[in-house]
């Protein structure tokens, strides 16, 4: 009785380490392998390269060079020399 106690104690600890396992299985859908989904073909007109360069030459030309990282950097370039830490 005290074996067969035992062992129904050990099935029942080995069932609940893997229901977590197994859960984790189901909720990635690896049984729907075998179903290939298919994306909607989005159709867009097509464009051609004259009108592509005339939208392009509509753009406004900057009045000023953009640098976004000018904030970032110092003016002067660092020396060799010194190492800093």
């Amino acid at each position: 009785m005290i074996r067969e106690r035992l062992a129904l104690g050990t099935l029942a600890v080995a069932m609940a380490s893997m229901s977590p396992l197994t859960l984790s299985t189901h909720a990635q859908d690896f049984g729907e392998q075998s179903i290939k989904q298919s994306f909607p073909v989005e159709t867009h007109p097509r464009v051609s390269e004259k009108d592509y360069k005339a939208a392009l030459e509509k753009i406004p030309a900057p009045a000023e060079k953009c640098d976004p990282w000018g904030n970032a950097r110092s003016a002067e370039p660092t020396k060799p020399g010194k190492k800093s830490n």
